[in-house]
């Protein structure tokens, strides 16, 4: 059986398969472990960690990811393993442990940054007034 899901954070988007296999993730095509910074690396496999490690003994998971910065990267593919996780489980009790530690791991983060305007610097700042 074969599970295809995706996650999305700011402009990252991931797209997640899960099969029946030994225990691979690989992001991009390289395994999980060569992800830098650490932190991201951690954050891609929080969903094994709820879920228990022998789970990630069973399946394989290949996650691409485009878009955005580093930790939306890693963001975008922890909902898009989670989602496939409880995807490929079909277990209730699962998608209620993920639901309890962060519902952003099976819900996609909407928000997005402002679009800069025009009088300023960014979004919402403007330029300052001088009068001498």
């Amino acid at each position: 059986m074969v599970t295809n899901t995706s996650g999305k954070k700011k402009t990252a988007v991931a797209r997640a398969t899960i099969r029946e296999g030994e225990g691979r993730v690989r992001i991009d095509s390289q395994p999980v472990e060569l992800v830098d910074p650490e932190l991201a690396q951690l954050k891609m496999l929080e969903p094994f960690r709820i879920a228990d490690e022998d789970l990630r003994g069973d399946v394989d998971v290949d996650v691409s990811v485009e878009g955005g910065g580093v930790m939306g990267q890693a963001d975008a593919a922890r909902t898009a393993i989670a989602r496939g996780l409880v995807d490929f489980t079909n277990d209730a009790e699962l998608r209620d442990a993920f639901m309890e530690f962060d519902r952003s791991l099976l819900v996609n983060d909407v928000r997005q940054s402002e679009p800069k305007k025009w009088g300023g610097p960014g979004a919402r700042a403007r330029y300052q007034k001088s009068y001498r």
